[in-house]
C-alpha cells in the first residue's frame, strides 16, 4: 500500500517556530507532528511512503531517512516552484509503484484525526470510486468550502465559501485516490484538486465518494489549534500511537527539570526545559532548553527551544521562538508574537492588544 503525503507547505501562521523548522517536524505532543500521521499510515498497511516536500526538504531526510528504522521505504520528491496540491500530488507519480486501478493514499500534513483510514480505504474499493474524500461535518460550514453528497455517500458538487452553505460537510484533507487518476493530472503546472481535479471527474461522469465518521478532526495551521491539538493527544482526546509516554494531564521530558511547587496541567506537553517555583503552565507546548522563571504564567502558548521566560511574566495565547527572551514582569496578551531570539526587556509591556 502506498501514501503521499503534501509537506511542502512554509507554515505561515505558526511563524517564527516555522522560520528554522517545516511546519510538520514541529513537536506536537513530544513527537514531530508528521510522526502521528505516519503511524496512523504504517497502522492502516503502508509500506512505502512518498512525502512531496517544498520548503526546507532536507528537514525531513535528515530526521526519516530512508525510513528502515520505522518500517517503511519513503522516496522524497521536491517540489521547485509551487504546483498546488493536485499539481504537488501529480509531481510525485514517477514515484509510485501501484498499478493503474488501485488506492493511493493522499494526505495534507496539517491535519489531527483520528477517523479509519482502512474503512475510508474499503469504501473506496467496494464503490470502485475514482477518489473518496475524508468528509467532516462541522456546525457552520460558512468559513470553508462545502462538499454535498447524496444519500448513497456519492459527492454532488464542490462549492466555495458562502454565507449560505448548501451543506454542512466540508474537506478533510485524506483521499484516496485511485492511481490513473494521479497520473491524469495535468503535469508541470499548478492544479487545484478543489477547484479543478475534483469538479472536473463529476462533469466527466466519474465517481466520487464521501466518507464521513464523527471522529475527531482538527486542522493545526494556526497557533490556537497546533496548542490545542497537542493537548487533546496528551489527554488521549486524540488518538496516537507514538506519544511518548502515558496518556494524562501533562506530557513532561524525562531531561526536564520542573520545580515542586510548579504547576504544569491542561494537556501541557514540555520538552527538556527547565521550569521554576510557582511557574503555572496551562496548555502550552514548550520546547527543549527553554527557561521559566519563578511564577510566570503561561497559558495555552507556544514557546520555541532555547528561549527564555522571565519571573512574573504573564503570557496568554502567545507564540515564543526560538532562543527569544522575554525578560521580568511582562505581560503579553493574546496574539503577540515574538520573533526568534528577540529580546523583549523587563517590565516594557503591560499589555498587547490582538494585531
Amino acid at each position: 500500500m502506498e501514501a503521499v503525503v503534501l509537506v511542502g507547505g512554509q507554515g505561515t501562521r505558526l511563524q517564527p517556530l516555522t522560520l528554522r523548522t517545516p511546519k510538520p517536524m514541529l513537536r506536537l505532543a513530544g513527537v514531530p507532528f508528521l510522526a502521528h500521521l505516519i503511524a496512523r499510515l504504517r497502522a492502516a498497511g503502508v509500506d512505502h511512503l512518498v512525502l512531496a516536500t517544498s520548503y526546507l526538504p532536507t528537514a525531513f531526510s535528515g530526521y526519516l531517512g530512508d525510513g528502515e528504522g520505522i518500517g517503511l521505504r519513503i522516496d522524497y520528491v521536491t517540489e521547485r516552484v509551487p504546483l498546488g496540491t493536485g499539481g504537488g500530488i501529480r509531481n510525485v507519480a514517477g514515484h509510485l509503484e501501484s498499478g493503474p486501478d488501485e488506492p493511493v493514499l493522499v494526505l495534507n500534513s496539517d491535519i489531527v484525526s483520528g477517523h479509519d483510514l482502512s474503512a475510508q480505504l474499503d469504501l473506496h474499493r467496494r464503490a470502485g470510486a475514482a477518489v473518496t474524500l475524508h468528509l467532516v461535518e462541522v456546525e457552520d460550514a460558512r468559513p470553508f468550502g462545502c462538499v454535498p453528497t447524496d444519500p448513497q455517500g456519492r459527492v454532488t458538487d464542490f462549492v466555495e465559501k458562502s454565507d449560505h452553505p448548501v451543506a454542512n460537510l466540508i474537506n478533510a484533507g485524506c483521499y484516496v485516490f485511485t492511481r490513473q487518476v494521479i497520473d491524469e493530472i495535468p503535469a508541470g503546472r499548478p492544479v487545484s484538486v478543489e477547484r479543478e481535479t475534483f469538479p472536473g471527474l463529476l462533469s466527466a461522469g466519474s465517481l466520487v465518494m464521501g466518507y464521513v465518521e464523527p471522529s475527531y478532526w482538527l486542522d493545526v495551521g494556526t497557533p490556537a489549534t497546533f496548542v490545542q491539538a497537542s493537548a487533546d493527544v496528551v489527554r488521549g482526546v486524540a488518538p496516537s500511537e507514538v506519544l511518548p509516554g502515558p496518556v494524562g494531564d501533562t506530557l513532561v521530558d524525562v531531561a526536564a527539570t520542573v520545580a515542586a511547587t510548579a504547576d504544569v496541567t491542561g494537556g501541557s506537553a514540555v520538552g527538556a526545559a527547565m521550569i521554576d517555583d510557582g511557574v503555572r503552565v496551562d496548555g502550552c507546548v514548550v520546547g527543549d532548553g527553554t527557561h521559566i522563571e519563578s511564577d510566570a504564567q503561561l497559558v495555552r502558548c507556544l514557546v520555541g527551544s532555547d528561549a527564555r521566560i522571565g519571573a512574573r511574566c504573564t503570557l496568554t495565547d502567545a507564540v515564543i521562538g526560538d532562543g527569544a527572551t522575554v525578560g521580568a514582569d511582562n505581560d503579553l496578551a493574546a496574539g503577540i508574537r515574538v520573533w526568534n531570539n528577540a529580546v523583549i526587556p523587563p517590565a516594557s509591556i503591560r499589555f498587547s492588544p490582538l494585531p
